[in-house]
Protein backbone atom coordinates (compact mmCIF):
# COMPACT_ATOMS: atom_id res chain seq x y z
CA UNK A 1 0.00 0.00 0.00
CA UNK A 2 1.52 3.28 -0.97
CA UNK A 3 2.20 5.60 1.90
CA UNK A 4 2.23 8.48 -0.50
CA UNK A 5 -1.26 7.77 -1.71
CA UNK A 6 -2.57 7.91 1.82
CA UNK A 7 -1.39 11.43 2.49
CA UNK A 8 0.28 12.95 -0.56
CA UNK A 9 0.78 16.35 1.07
CA UNK A 10 3.16 15.09 3.73
CA UNK A 11 6.48 13.28 3.95
CA UNK A 12 6.08 9.76 5.33
CA UNK A 13 9.39 8.07 4.52
CA UNK A 14 12.04 7.35 7.10
CA UNK A 15 15.64 8.33 6.41
CA UNK A 16 17.04 5.49 4.29
CA UNK A 17 20.63 4.23 4.46
CA UNK A 18 21.36 6.33 7.52
CA UNK A 19 22.64 3.73 10.01
CA UNK A 20 24.92 0.71 9.83
CA UNK A 21 25.65 -2.38 11.95
CA UNK A 22 27.37 -0.46 14.75
CA UNK A 23 24.60 2.13 14.96
CA UNK A 24 21.83 -0.46 15.18
CA UNK A 25 23.87 -2.47 17.70
CA UNK A 26 24.08 0.57 19.98
CA UNK A 27 20.32 1.14 19.70
CA UNK A 28 19.83 -2.44 20.87
CA UNK A 29 22.42 -2.28 23.65
CA UNK A 30 21.16 1.06 24.95
CA UNK A 31 17.67 -0.42 25.32
CA UNK A 32 19.22 -3.00 27.65
CA UNK A 33 20.64 -0.20 29.86
CA UNK A 34 23.53 -2.47 30.97
CA UNK A 35 24.39 -0.57 34.14
CA UNK A 36 20.73 -0.50 35.20
CA UNK A 37 20.40 -4.22 34.50
CA UNK A 38 23.42 -5.07 36.65
CA UNK A 39 23.15 -2.57 39.52
CA UNK A 40 19.37 -2.29 39.69
CA UNK A 41 18.07 -5.78 38.99
CA UNK A 42 20.87 -8.36 39.47
CA UNK A 43 20.40 -8.45 43.29
CA UNK A 44 16.89 -9.91 42.83
CA UNK A 45 17.87 -13.13 40.99
CA UNK A 46 20.90 -13.43 43.26
CA UNK A 47 18.78 -13.15 46.40
CA UNK A 48 15.43 -14.61 45.40
CA UNK A 49 16.39 -16.79 42.44
CA UNK A 50 19.20 -19.31 42.19
CA UNK A 51 21.91 -17.33 43.95
CA UNK A 52 25.37 -18.05 42.59
CA UNK A 53 23.82 -19.79 39.56
CA UNK A 54 22.27 -16.57 38.24
CA UNK A 55 25.08 -15.91 35.69
CA UNK A 56 24.18 -19.14 33.89
CA UNK A 57 20.61 -17.89 33.32
CA UNK A 58 21.89 -15.18 30.95
CA UNK A 59 23.65 -17.79 28.82
CA UNK A 60 20.58 -20.05 28.81
CA UNK A 61 18.34 -17.19 27.70
CA UNK A 62 20.95 -16.12 25.17
CA UNK A 63 20.82 -19.60 23.66
CA UNK A 64 16.99 -19.54 23.56
CA UNK A 65 16.97 -16.13 21.86
CA UNK A 66 19.66 -17.29 19.42
CA UNK A 67 17.35 -20.12 18.33
CA UNK A 68 14.49 -17.63 18.01
CA UNK A 69 16.75 -15.31 16.00
CA UNK A 70 17.30 -17.93 13.28
CA UNK A 71 13.74 -17.60 12.00
CA UNK A 72 13.54 -13.91 12.93
CA UNK A 73 16.53 -13.09 10.74
CA UNK A 74 15.29 -15.29 7.90
CA UNK A 75 12.01 -13.35 7.99
CA UNK A 76 13.86 -10.03 8.01
CA UNK A 77 15.36 -10.83 4.60
CA UNK A 78 11.87 -10.85 3.06
CA UNK A 79 9.97 -8.28 5.19
CA UNK A 80 11.42 -4.84 5.95
CA UNK A 81 9.31 -2.54 8.06
CA UNK A 82 9.64 -0.33 11.14
CA UNK A 83 7.02 -2.38 13.00
CA UNK A 84 9.01 -5.62 13.02
CA UNK A 85 7.03 -7.92 15.33
CA UNK A 86 3.75 -6.39 14.13
CA UNK A 87 4.65 -6.77 10.48
CA UNK A 88 6.03 -10.28 10.87
CA UNK A 89 2.96 -11.54 12.72
CA UNK A 90 0.72 -9.83 10.16
CA UNK A 91 2.49 -11.51 7.26
CA UNK A 92 2.29 -14.91 8.92
CA UNK A 93 -0.94 -15.00 10.94
CA UNK A 94 -3.00 -12.22 9.35
CA UNK A 95 -3.86 -8.61 10.02
CA UNK A 96 -6.11 -9.18 13.05
CA UNK A 97 -3.47 -11.08 15.04
CA UNK A 98 -0.81 -8.69 13.75
CA UNK A 99 -2.60 -5.67 15.19
CA UNK A 100 -2.98 -7.56 18.48
CA UNK A 101 0.78 -8.07 18.46
CA UNK A 102 1.36 -4.39 17.68
CA UNK A 103 -0.58 -3.26 20.73
CA UNK A 104 1.25 -5.79 22.88
CA UNK A 105 4.56 -4.43 21.59
CA UNK A 106 3.54 -0.87 22.38
CA UNK A 107 2.60 -2.00 25.89
CA UNK A 108 5.90 -3.84 26.29
CA UNK A 109 8.08 -0.91 25.27
CA UNK A 110 5.87 1.71 26.88
CA UNK A 111 5.84 -0.10 30.24
CA UNK A 112 9.60 -0.56 30.13
CA UNK A 113 10.18 3.09 29.36
CA UNK A 114 7.76 4.25 32.05
CA UNK A 115 9.58 2.10 34.61
CA UNK A 116 12.87 3.61 33.51
CA UNK A 117 11.46 7.10 33.99
CA UNK A 118 10.59 6.17 37.58
CA UNK A 119 14.09 4.99 38.45
CA UNK A 120 15.66 7.82 36.43
CA UNK A 121 13.70 10.42 38.38
CA UNK A 122 14.89 8.96 41.70
CA UNK A 123 18.54 8.76 40.58
CA UNK A 124 18.64 12.30 39.18
CA UNK A 125 16.82 13.65 42.25
CA UNK A 126 19.58 12.18 44.42
CA UNK A 127 22.32 13.61 42.24
CA UNK A 128 20.69 17.05 42.24
CA UNK A 129 20.44 17.05 46.02
CA UNK A 130 24.04 15.90 46.43
CA UNK A 131 25.76 18.13 43.89
CA UNK A 132 23.40 21.07 43.33
CA UNK A 133 21.57 21.26 46.67
CA UNK A 134 18.33 21.26 44.66
CA UNK A 135 15.54 19.09 46.06
CA UNK A 136 12.71 18.58 43.58
CA UNK A 137 10.23 15.68 43.29
CA UNK A 138 11.37 12.76 41.13
CA UNK A 139 8.61 13.35 38.62
CA UNK A 140 9.84 16.88 37.83
CA UNK A 141 13.08 15.41 36.51
CA UNK A 142 11.17 12.73 34.64
CA UNK A 143 8.90 15.23 32.88
CA UNK A 144 11.82 17.53 32.03
CA UNK A 145 13.61 14.57 30.47
CA UNK A 146 10.51 13.69 28.44
CA UNK A 147 10.87 17.09 26.78
CA UNK A 148 14.58 16.47 26.11
CA UNK A 149 13.90 13.02 24.67
CA UNK A 150 11.16 14.46 22.45
CA UNK A 151 13.66 16.92 20.99
CA UNK A 152 16.36 14.30 20.47
CA UNK A 153 13.89 11.89 18.89
CA UNK A 154 12.88 14.55 16.34
CA UNK A 155 16.42 14.90 15.03
CA UNK A 156 18.12 12.63 12.50
CA UNK A 157 18.77 9.05 13.50
CA UNK A 158 22.55 9.33 13.01
CA UNK A 159 22.73 11.81 15.90
CA UNK A 160 20.71 9.47 18.10
CA UNK A 161 22.96 6.51 17.24
CA UNK A 162 26.11 8.48 18.05
CA UNK A 163 24.72 9.77 21.35
CA UNK A 164 23.65 6.28 22.39
CA UNK A 165 27.04 4.89 21.38
CA UNK A 166 28.76 7.37 23.71
CA UNK A 167 26.42 6.67 26.62
CA UNK A 168 26.57 2.87 26.24
CA UNK A 169 30.37 2.86 26.07
CA UNK A 170 30.57 5.11 29.12
CA UNK A 171 28.25 3.03 31.29
CA UNK A 172 29.68 -0.31 30.20
CA UNK A 173 33.34 0.66 30.63
CA UNK A 174 33.19 0.83 34.42
CA UNK A 175 31.54 -2.57 34.70
CA UNK A 176 33.98 -4.11 32.23
CA UNK A 177 36.91 -2.59 34.12
CA UNK A 178 35.60 -4.08 37.37
CA UNK A 179 34.96 -7.49 35.82
CA UNK A 180 38.37 -7.71 34.14
CA UNK A 181 40.16 -6.61 37.32
CA UNK A 182 38.21 -9.14 39.37
CA UNK A 183 38.99 -11.95 36.93
CA UNK A 184 42.70 -11.09 36.76
CA UNK A 185 43.08 -10.88 40.55
CA UNK A 186 41.29 -14.16 41.09
CA UNK A 187 38.01 -13.11 42.62
CA UNK A 188 37.04 -13.14 46.30
CA UNK A 189 37.71 -15.63 49.11
CA UNK A 190 36.44 -18.59 47.06
CA UNK A 191 38.24 -17.53 43.89
CA UNK A 192 36.75 -17.77 40.42
CA UNK A 193 34.33 -20.60 41.18
CA UNK A 194 33.26 -21.65 37.70
CA UNK A 195 31.15 -24.62 38.82
CA UNK A 196 29.52 -22.51 41.53
CA UNK A 197 27.86 -20.40 38.83
CA UNK A 198 27.69 -22.52 35.69
CA UNK A 199 27.29 -26.14 36.76
CA UNK A 200 23.79 -27.53 36.09
CA UNK A 201 23.29 -28.04 39.83
CA UNK A 202 24.09 -24.34 40.46
CA UNK A 203 21.71 -23.17 37.75
CA UNK A 204 18.85 -25.40 38.99
CA UNK A 205 19.29 -24.47 42.66
CA UNK A 206 16.66 -22.39 44.44
CA UNK A 207 14.23 -20.71 42.05
CA UNK A 208 15.85 -20.67 38.57
CA UNK A 209 12.59 -19.35 37.12
CA UNK A 210 13.22 -15.98 38.78
CA UNK A 211 16.69 -15.77 37.25
CA UNK A 212 15.40 -16.78 33.82
CA UNK A 213 12.66 -14.14 33.99
CA UNK A 214 15.15 -11.38 34.78
CA UNK A 215 17.46 -12.65 32.05
CA UNK A 216 14.58 -12.39 29.55
CA UNK A 217 14.09 -8.80 30.74
CA UNK A 218 17.69 -8.08 29.73
CA UNK A 219 16.70 -8.91 26.13
CA UNK A 220 13.93 -6.32 25.86
CA UNK A 221 14.80 -4.16 22.85
CA UNK A 222 16.33 -7.05 20.92
CA UNK A 223 13.79 -6.38 18.12
CA UNK A 224 15.39 -2.99 17.50
CA UNK A 225 17.71 -4.52 14.92
CA UNK A 226 14.70 -5.15 12.65
CA UNK A 227 12.80 -2.00 13.67
CA UNK A 228 15.50 0.13 12.03
CA UNK A 229 15.68 -2.01 8.89
CA UNK A 230 14.09 0.72 6.72
CA UNK A 231 16.78 3.16 7.86
CA UNK A 232 19.69 0.73 7.59
CA UNK A 233 22.32 0.56 4.88
CA UNK A 234 21.92 -2.77 3.10
CA UNK A 235 19.35 -4.17 5.58
CA UNK A 236 19.64 -7.76 4.32
CA UNK A 237 23.19 -7.82 5.71
CA UNK A 238 23.02 -5.16 8.42
CA UNK A 239 20.01 -6.55 10.34
CA UNK A 240 21.28 -10.16 10.65
CA UNK A 241 24.75 -9.04 11.74
CA UNK A 242 23.40 -6.56 14.29
CA UNK A 243 20.90 -9.13 15.60
CA UNK A 244 23.40 -11.92 16.20
CA UNK A 245 25.98 -9.50 17.59
CA UNK A 246 23.45 -8.08 20.04
CA UNK A 247 22.44 -11.54 21.32
CA UNK A 248 26.06 -12.56 21.87
CA UNK A 249 27.18 -9.27 23.40
CA UNK A 250 24.19 -8.96 25.75
CA UNK A 251 24.23 -12.53 27.05
CA UNK A 252 28.02 -12.72 27.45
CA UNK A 253 28.26 -9.25 29.03
CA UNK A 254 25.55 -9.87 31.64
CA UNK A 255 26.83 -13.37 32.38
CA UNK A 256 30.48 -12.34 32.76
CA UNK A 257 29.84 -9.25 34.90
CA UNK A 258 27.33 -11.04 37.14
CA UNK A 259 29.80 -13.94 37.54
CA UNK A 260 32.45 -11.50 38.75
CA UNK A 261 29.96 -10.03 41.26
CA UNK A 262 29.24 -13.56 42.49
CA UNK A 263 32.96 -14.34 42.63
CA UNK A 264 33.65 -11.24 44.71
CA UNK A 265 31.13 -12.28 47.36
CA UNK A 266 31.58 -16.03 46.94
CA UNK A 267 29.11 -18.37 45.24
CA UNK A 268 28.10 -19.89 48.59
CA UNK A 269 27.57 -16.51 50.28
CA UNK A 270 26.13 -14.26 47.59
CA UNK A 271 22.50 -15.31 48.10
CA UNK A 272 22.59 -14.42 51.80
CA UNK A 273 24.29 -11.10 51.00
CA UNK A 274 21.69 -10.24 48.36
CA UNK A 275 18.76 -11.23 50.57
CA UNK A 276 20.05 -9.05 53.39
CA UNK A 277 20.50 -6.09 51.01
CA UNK A 278 16.99 -6.52 49.61
CA UNK A 279 15.55 -6.75 53.11
CA UNK A 280 17.35 -3.55 54.16
CA UNK A 281 16.28 -1.65 51.05
CA UNK A 282 19.88 -1.29 49.86
CA UNK A 283 19.92 -3.69 46.93
CA UNK A 284 22.40 -1.68 44.84
CA UNK A 285 25.11 -2.29 47.46
CA UNK A 286 25.37 -5.89 46.21
CA UNK A 287 27.10 -4.52 43.10
CA UNK A 288 28.33 -1.10 44.23
CA UNK A 289 30.32 -2.50 47.15
CA UNK A 290 32.39 -4.90 44.99
CA UNK A 291 33.00 -2.20 42.38
CA UNK A 292 34.13 0.25 45.07
CA UNK A 293 36.33 -2.38 46.75
CA UNK A 294 37.92 -3.23 43.42
CA UNK A 295 38.32 0.16 41.72
CA UNK A 296 38.27 2.56 44.66
CA UNK A 297 35.81 5.04 46.26
CA UNK A 298 35.75 7.26 43.16
CA UNK A 299 33.80 4.54 41.37
CA UNK A 300 30.72 4.98 43.58
CA UNK A 301 30.05 8.58 42.56
CA UNK A 302 30.99 7.87 38.96
CA UNK A 303 28.60 4.94 38.82
CA UNK A 304 25.74 7.08 40.14
CA UNK A 305 26.21 9.52 37.27
CA UNK A 306 26.60 6.71 34.75
CA UNK A 307 23.43 5.06 36.07
CA UNK A 308 21.54 8.23 35.15
CA UNK A 309 23.09 8.25 31.67
CA UNK A 310 22.33 4.53 31.31
CA UNK A 311 18.66 5.19 32.00
CA UNK A 312 18.63 8.18 29.63
CA UNK A 313 20.08 6.00 26.87
CA UNK A 314 17.45 3.33 27.46
CA UNK A 315 14.62 5.86 27.54
CA UNK A 316 15.75 7.39 24.25
CA UNK A 317 16.12 3.96 22.63
CA UNK A 318 12.58 2.95 23.58
CA UNK A 319 11.25 6.35 22.49
CA UNK A 320 12.72 5.75 19.03
CA UNK A 321 11.45 2.16 18.89
CA UNK A 322 7.89 3.16 19.82
CA UNK A 323 8.06 5.98 17.25
CA UNK A 324 8.80 3.48 14.53
CA UNK A 325 5.94 1.25 15.62
CA UNK A 326 3.47 4.13 15.56
CA UNK A 327 4.84 5.24 12.20
CA UNK A 328 4.29 1.75 10.78
CA UNK A 329 0.77 1.54 12.22
CA UNK A 330 -0.05 4.94 10.73
CA UNK A 331 1.39 3.92 7.35
CA UNK A 332 -0.77 0.80 7.14
CA UNK A 333 -3.95 2.52 8.32
CA UNK A 334 -4.33 0.73 11.66
CA UNK A 335 -3.91 4.08 13.44
CA UNK A 336 -4.41 7.61 12.04
CA UNK A 337 -2.28 8.35 8.98
CA UNK A 338 -0.81 11.46 10.63
CA UNK A 339 1.39 9.16 12.70
CA UNK A 340 3.28 8.28 9.51
CA UNK A 341 4.35 11.90 8.90
CA UNK A 342 8.08 12.56 9.07
CA UNK A 343 10.00 15.83 9.30
CA UNK A 344 12.92 17.12 7.26
CA UNK A 345 15.29 14.88 9.24
CA UNK A 346 13.29 11.80 8.23
CA UNK A 347 12.18 11.35 11.86
CA UNK A 348 8.56 10.39 12.69
CA UNK A 349 7.89 13.60 14.65
CA UNK A 350 4.12 13.17 15.01
CA UNK A 351 4.60 9.64 16.33
CA UNK A 352 7.30 11.02 18.62
CA UNK A 353 4.99 13.60 20.15
CA UNK A 354 2.32 10.94 20.59
CA UNK A 355 4.81 8.66 22.33
CA UNK A 356 5.83 11.45 24.70
CA UNK A 357 2.18 12.06 25.63
CA UNK A 358 1.68 8.33 26.24
CA UNK A 359 4.76 8.25 28.48
CA UNK A 360 3.40 11.18 30.47
CA UNK A 361 0.05 9.41 30.87
CA UNK A 362 1.76 6.26 32.17
CA UNK A 363 3.95 8.11 34.67
CA UNK A 364 1.45 10.72 35.90
CA UNK A 365 -0.82 8.40 37.97
CA UNK A 366 2.13 7.20 40.06
CA UNK A 367 3.26 10.79 40.64
CA UNK A 368 -0.24 11.95 41.63
CA UNK A 369 -0.70 8.98 43.96
CA UNK A 370 2.64 9.63 45.62
CA UNK A 371 3.68 6.03 44.97
CA UNK A 372 7.27 4.89 45.29
CA UNK A 373 8.47 5.01 41.65
CA UNK A 374 10.93 2.16 42.13
CA UNK A 375 8.75 -0.24 44.12
CA UNK A 376 5.71 0.31 41.88
CA UNK A 377 6.41 1.98 38.53
CA UNK A 378 9.74 0.27 37.84
CA UNK A 379 8.89 -3.23 39.04
CA UNK A 380 5.34 -3.32 37.70
CA UNK A 381 6.44 -1.93 34.34
CA UNK A 382 9.23 -4.49 34.13
CA UNK A 383 6.90 -7.39 34.91
CA UNK A 384 4.33 -6.34 32.33
CA UNK A 385 7.09 -5.87 29.76
CA UNK A 386 8.49 -9.39 30.31
CA UNK A 387 5.10 -11.06 29.83
CA UNK A 388 4.34 -8.92 26.79
CA UNK A 389 7.73 -9.71 25.27
CA UNK A 390 7.22 -13.46 25.67
CA UNK A 391 3.83 -13.21 23.94
CA UNK A 392 5.49 -11.36 21.05
CA UNK A 393 8.31 -13.89 20.72
CA UNK A 394 5.87 -16.81 20.62
CA UNK A 395 3.54 -15.15 18.10
CA UNK A 396 6.47 -14.18 15.90
CA UNK A 397 7.87 -17.72 15.88
CA UNK A 398 4.46 -19.10 14.90
CA UNK A 399 4.10 -16.48 12.17
CA UNK A 400 7.51 -17.37 10.70
CA UNK A 401 6.46 -20.99 10.29
CA UNK A 402 3.13 -19.98 8.73
CA UNK A 403 4.70 -17.38 6.42
CA UNK A 404 7.26 -19.72 4.87
CA UNK A 405 4.89 -22.70 4.70
CA UNK A 406 2.56 -20.51 2.64
CA UNK A 407 4.98 -18.52 0.48
CA UNK A 408 7.81 -21.06 0.03
CA UNK A 409 10.19 -18.08 -0.33
CA UNK A 410 12.70 -20.06 1.74
CA UNK A 411 12.45 -23.83 2.08
CA UNK A 412 15.35 -24.54 4.45
CA UNK A 413 13.82 -26.69 7.24
CA UNK A 414 16.08 -25.48 10.07
CA UNK A 415 15.56 -21.78 9.33
CA UNK A 416 11.83 -21.79 8.59
CA UNK A 417 10.37 -24.71 10.57
CA UNK A 418 12.59 -26.46 13.10
CA UNK A 419 14.24 -23.47 14.81
CA UNK A 420 11.00 -21.42 15.06
CA UNK A 421 9.09 -24.45 16.38
CA UNK A 422 11.77 -25.24 18.98
CA UNK A 423 11.79 -21.59 20.06
CA UNK A 424 8.01 -21.74 20.64
CA UNK A 425 8.42 -24.70 23.00
CA UNK A 426 11.34 -23.10 24.84
CA UNK A 427 9.58 -19.75 25.18
CA UNK A 428 6.39 -21.40 26.44
CA UNK A 429 8.47 -23.04 29.17
CA UNK A 430 9.99 -19.68 30.11
CA UNK A 431 6.51 -18.10 30.15
CA UNK A 432 5.21 -20.74 32.55
CA UNK A 433 8.14 -19.99 34.86
CA UNK A 434 7.57 -16.24 34.52
CA UNK A 435 3.89 -16.50 35.46
CA UNK A 436 4.69 -18.82 38.38
CA UNK A 437 7.22 -16.30 39.70
CA UNK A 438 5.35 -13.15 38.71
CA UNK A 439 4.57 -11.88 42.25
CA UNK A 440 8.29 -12.16 43.07
CA UNK A 441 9.22 -10.45 39.84
CA UNK A 442 7.07 -7.39 40.56
CA UNK A 443 7.51 -7.47 44.35
CA UNK A 444 3.74 -7.32 44.87
CA UNK A 445 0.81 -9.40 46.11
CA UNK A 446 -0.85 -12.15 44.11
CA UNK A 447 -3.86 -9.89 43.50
CA UNK A 448 -1.75 -7.14 41.96
CA UNK A 449 0.14 -9.71 39.91
CA UNK A 450 -3.13 -11.12 38.55
CA UNK A 451 -4.39 -7.67 37.58
CA UNK A 452 -1.20 -6.89 35.67
CA UNK A 453 -1.28 -10.28 33.94
CA UNK A 454 -4.88 -9.67 32.91
CA UNK A 455 -3.84 -6.23 31.68
CA UNK A 456 -1.45 -7.81 29.17
CA UNK A 457 -4.21 -10.15 28.01
CA UNK A 458 -6.73 -7.32 27.67
CA UNK A 459 -4.35 -5.21 25.58
CA UNK A 460 -3.76 -8.13 23.22
CA UNK A 461 -7.50 -8.86 22.94
CA UNK A 462 -8.18 -5.15 22.41
CA UNK A 463 -5.65 -5.25 19.57
CA UNK A 464 -7.48 -8.20 18.04
CA UNK A 465 -10.71 -6.23 18.12
CA UNK A 466 -8.99 -3.21 16.56
CA UNK A 467 -7.50 -5.45 13.88
CA UNK A 468 -10.88 -6.99 13.09
CA UNK A 469 -12.51 -3.55 12.82
CA UNK A 470 -9.76 -1.96 10.73
CA UNK A 471 -8.89 -5.07 8.72
CA UNK A 472 -11.65 -4.62 6.16
CA UNK A 473 -10.43 -1.11 5.34
CA UNK A 474 -6.78 -2.13 5.16
CA UNK A 475 -7.16 -4.75 2.47
CA UNK A 476 -3.85 -5.62 0.91
CA UNK A 477 -1.98 -3.26 3.19
CA UNK A 478 -1.94 -5.88 5.90
CA UNK A 479 -2.32 -9.08 3.97
CA UNK A 480 0.14 -8.95 1.09
CA UNK A 481 3.69 -10.31 1.36
CA UNK A 482 5.12 -6.96 0.34
CA UNK A 483 4.12 -3.35 0.60
CA UNK A 484 4.72 -0.56 -1.86
CA UNK A 485 6.68 2.31 -0.49
CA UNK A 486 7.35 5.75 -1.80
CA UNK A 487 10.64 6.20 -3.64
CA UNK A 488 13.54 6.11 -1.23
CA UNK A 489 15.73 9.19 -0.96
CA UNK A 490 19.45 8.84 -1.65
CA UNK A 491 21.42 6.91 0.94
CA UNK A 492 23.11 9.05 3.54
CA UNK A 493 26.71 8.31 4.54
CA UNK A 494 27.18 7.63 8.22
CA UNK A 495 30.07 6.63 10.44
CA UNK A 496 27.70 4.31 12.28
Amino acid sequence: MSQQSRDPGHRTHLRRGAVGVAGILFFVLSAQAPLTGIVGTLPVPLGLGNGGGAPAAYLVVGAVIAVFAVGFITMSRHVTDAGAFYTYVTRGLGGTVGVGASQTALLCYGATQAGMYGLYGVVVKGLAVQYLSVDLPWWVWAVATMALVQILGSLNIELGAKLLAFLVVAESSLLVAFAIHESVTGGGPQGLNLTGSFAPSAFLAGAPGVALTFAIASMIGFESAAIYAEEARNPTRTVPRATYLSVVVISVFFSFVSWMVVSHHGADRVQDVARAALRDGDATSVVLAPVTDTLGPWATDTMAVLLASSLLAGILAFHNAINRYLHSLGSTGVLPARLSHTNRHGAPHVAGLTQTVLALCMVAPFAVAGADPVVTLLTWGGGVAVLSLLVLYILTSLSIVAFFRRTRLDTRPWHTLIAPSVSVLLLLGVMVMAIANFPTLISASGGTALLLELGVLLVFVGGLVLGAVRGGRLGGGLRTEGRETEPAPPEVPSSL
